[in-house]
């Protein structure tokens, strides 16, 4: 949308030295590849926080996957001494006994499982015999358990890697068709980067003077920032003690948009977040619909600086810093920048979170 707004500006100052119909068709032209990139980046951007999604789900099955095992691996190693101190409890049985009708009983089985029935059955078996059989039986089904919580979640990681597989091939895709359309309009492009490159030197300029107290935060006429009554009864969101992330999010201005990215070298949306919030000890999963869960709600005119900002259904997330600004990673072809909360972006919102 600023990429639109930037090119009119652009066409319209360069009318004086070419000829009116061909400025105006360009414009024309380049207005609409510019709408169609946004519905890509729109999709992209679905694509991309479900693929990181499936990320999350698949990390959280790998890991319950290593804790059954391991589980699994102590239950049948407590099977097993159970089993030992039965078969000890017998031979005792077997060469102390005097009731034969007991004994065979015992020696009557025909399984282990048939053999722990009539143990139970039997009125003589001690309260030691009794605790060792509960033990034996207990382990027993949880070794049935665990192995069919282990099928289960092998059957879910099959399915999660099918659609991680489906979704990767889905934005290769449309990147494919992104660079299409973006190399038709090149030379519009560029200079749509090189006027947002010095726009986003001057909102930086300005972000880093509101931090280190120099020019007080203006606010918006929207009123994003501006306290507003609590109705009785609901619910007041904490205040956000998580401020600092903003002059972290800061160090990364410009930073190159990549997909899945979650490191310096190139960050998606949630990517971002993730890592900023890890700086300062707060772990937060590489995903924006999982982010969305995260905290406590805050409305748009409750906002400060270090809560969460989502857009279009959550599948976009950027940091607030105050004055009605938030740092994000857009989409590709772009860097972490700062962006207003107005038009697009406010037309998009989908709540707040304050971690």
């Amino acid at each position: 949308m600023a990429g639109a707004a930037v090119l009119a500006t652009l066409c319209a100052a360069a009318s004086a030295n070419a000829t009116p119909g061909t400025v105006a068709s360009k414009q024309a032209q380049a207005q609409q590849v510019l709408a169609q990139i946004q519905t890509i980046d729109d999709s992209l951007g679905v694509a991309v926080e479900s693929y990181n999604l499936a990320n999350v789900r698949l990390q959280k099955i790998e890991s319950d996957q290593r804790e059954n095992r391991l589980q699994l691996k102590v239950t049948r190693a407590n099977l097993r001494i159970a089993q030992d101190s039965l078969a000890a409890r017998l031979v005792s049985a077997y060469t102390s006994t005097q009731d034969n009708s007991t004994l065979s009983v015992l020696l009557g089985a025909t399984s282990l499982d048939d053999l722990l029935n009539r143990i139970e059955a039997v009125n003589s078996t001690s309260q030691q015999d009794a605790s060792i059989v509960q033990q034996v039986t207990s382990f027993k089904a949880a070794i049935q358990r665990h192995r069919i919580e282990l099928q289960q979640a092998h059957s879910e990681q099959r399915t999660i890697v099918a659609q991680k597989a489906a979704q990767k091939q889905r934005i290769e895709s449309q990147l494919a068709s992104r660079r299409q359309l973006l190399s038709s309009i090149k030379g519009q492009i560029e200079r749509i980067r090189a006027a947002e490159a010095a726009q986003q030197r001057q909102l930086a300029a300005a972000a880093r003077s509101r931090l280190s107290g120099g020019t007080p935060i203006s606010l918006p006429p929207d009123g994003v920032g501006i306290s507003a009554s609590t109705p009785e009864g609901s619910t007041v969101a904490p205040p956000n003690v998580h401020g600092g992330v903003v002059g972290i999010a800061m160090h990364y201005l410009g930073v190159r948009y990549v997909w899945g990215g979650s490191t310096p070298s190139g960050f998606d949306c949630s990517g971002l977040v993730s890592y900023v919030f890890a700086q300062i000890g707060v772990s937060l999963p590489h995903s924006s619909y999982a982010q969305f869960g995260m905290g406590v709600s805050v409305s748009i005119s409750e906002l400060q600086p270090g809560d969460l900002v989502f857009f279009t259904g959550a599948s976009h997330v950027g940091i607030y810093i105050g004055g009605g600004q938030f740092i994000h990673a857009p989409h590709t072809g772009d860097v972490v920048k700062i962006s207003s909360l107005s038009g697009y972006y406010s037309s998009n919102f989908a709540g707040g979170r304050r971690i």
